[in-house]
């Protein structure tokens, strides 16, 4: 491997992929429950979309045979854990982690959405 200035390079936007066996059912919950927008959607029936909120952005690929890793997909910062923990709870999503303070310095719970991805939320203390 060549070393090289990491000075010399530029990185723009990176965002999560989600995959996600029904775009339909992921779009509910990304919109109607978490209030992502959609920006952005391509094929017939739709196979991909990408999704907004604020400065967090997210991908939906659709994957009709998607199997949940058993890791987290992705970390979102938010500012209201609380909030947040009791909107997944509210909608009968499965909490991985229960909420709690971390050493770290984070407020966090880890849940899983409608697809079984698991989302990792932390507040900083």
């Amino acid at each position: 491997m060549t070393d090289s200035p990491s000075t010399e390079i530029g990185f723009g936007r990176v965002a999560a992929m989600f995959p996600v066996s029904d775009m339909d059912r992921a779009y509910a919950f990304y919109v109607g429950v978490l209030g992502f927008t959609k920006t952005f959607e391509n094929g017939q029936p739709v196979g991909f979309m990408i999704l907004k909120k604020g400065r967090a952005e997210i991908h939906l690929t659709l994957q009709k045979d998607h199997e949940a890793a058993p890791f987290n997909i992705a970390h979102m910062m938010v500012e209201n854990a609380d909030a947040f923990h009791e909107l997944c709870r509210g909608h009968g999503l499965r909490i991985v982690k229960g909420l709690r303070d971390q050493d770290y310095g984070l407020r966090a719970f880890v849940f899983e959405d409608p697809d079984g991805n698991r989302i990792d939320v932390g507040q900083p203390i």
